[in-house]
């Protein structure tokens, strides 16, 4: 899904742990293939911040525009990454005169069409999300996050980011709670549990993973400030799930829309390497310095 290219290709040590001012798509174009792990980024959204770049992306006039825009530059993000590489979008949607667009779908839809491979969608749940005056519809406190694979073979650690288990905790909702732990015969619910032989024998040791359950789709995670830039950032807790999970030790992480650096910092604490790519000069600078 790749497209020919004449430029000049950069060497490892041009790319790999930098911070590079410029057009996303002209420097990926410039970058070998299959040199990065994964992808963690947060695209500008449309319509919603003008960054004053005659290269930005977010401002095109329509949203078909805006989709064919992130999938010209995520087509060279495809050409980059392993073939065991994995791509994440945390993605907002837009009102448009009271119209709900459908932005991250649409994007999701179009990148499906485009090659990718969607594993999965996230609700990004954010308990601290700004409150709004509107009496037409329910206050949005969510985001999307995608999960796409550039291939059927790819790294995913399951047990890098599994959750604490709710069961016989003071958060389940099962009936009898402790009273069925250990217990032949005392799973609670014959319907959804009926076939695991495990807690029927009462070998509830074996039904549950030791590091914790399987992670789920709904993460909530608190949104993040950023002082120099006035506006919230996607937090790291957020970078640090998708990077553990797809990211082996060691391994390249890049995020084309860096912004201030989140991405880059999160993959620098994880050891982890890391190439930044925005256009914003100013953006650029702050990542840098933040990076230390």
């Amino acid at each position: 899904m790749s497209r020919a290219t004449t430029k000049k290709r950069l060497k490892v040590s041009e790319f790999k742990n930098q911070v590079l001012c410029g057009d996303a798509g002209d420097i990926l174009s410039r970058l070998p293939a299959h040199c990065v792990d994964t992808i963690v980024t947060s695209p500008p959204y449309f319509q919603q911040r003008d960054y004053n770049n005659k290269k930005q992306i977010g401002q095109e006039p329509t949203a078909a525009q805006y989709v064919n825009r992130l999938v010209e530059v995520f087509e060279q993000c495809h050409r980059v990454l392993k073939p065991t590489g994995s791509l994440w979008i945390v993605l907002g949607d837009k009102y448009v005169k009271g119209v709900l667009q459908g932005m991250p779908w649409r994007t999701a839809i179009a990148l499906q069409d485009a090659g990718w491979i969607l594993r999965s969608d996230v609700i990004w749940h954010k308990p601290n999300a700004m409150p709004s005056s509107v009496k037409t519809r329910p206050t949005t406190d969510h985001e999307y996050i995608f999960f796409f694979t550039a291939g059927a073979d790819y790294f995913y650690d399951a047990d890098a980011i599994r959750e604490p288990h709710v069961t016989f905790s003071e958060n389940s909702k099962m009936k009898g709670g402790r009273n069925h732990f250990g217990k032949r015969g005392g799973t609670p619910e014959q319907g959804k549990n009926g076939g695991s032989s495990n807690l029927h024998d009462a070998r509830w040791d074996q039904a549950f993973h030791p590091m914790g359950r399987n992670k789920r789709t709904v993460w909530s995670i608190p949104l993040s400030k950023c002082r120099e830039a006035h506006f919230a950032v996607f937090p790291e807790q957020l970078v640090e799930t998708c990077i553990l999970a797809t990211c082996p030790a060691g391994g390249i992480v890049l995020d084309p829309f860096s912004g201030t650096g989140t991405t880059a910092r999160v993959a620098k604490q994880l050891n982890r390497h890391f190439i930044a790519i925005d256009c914003s000069a100013k953006y650029c600078k702050m990542a840098r310095q933040k990076l230390g």
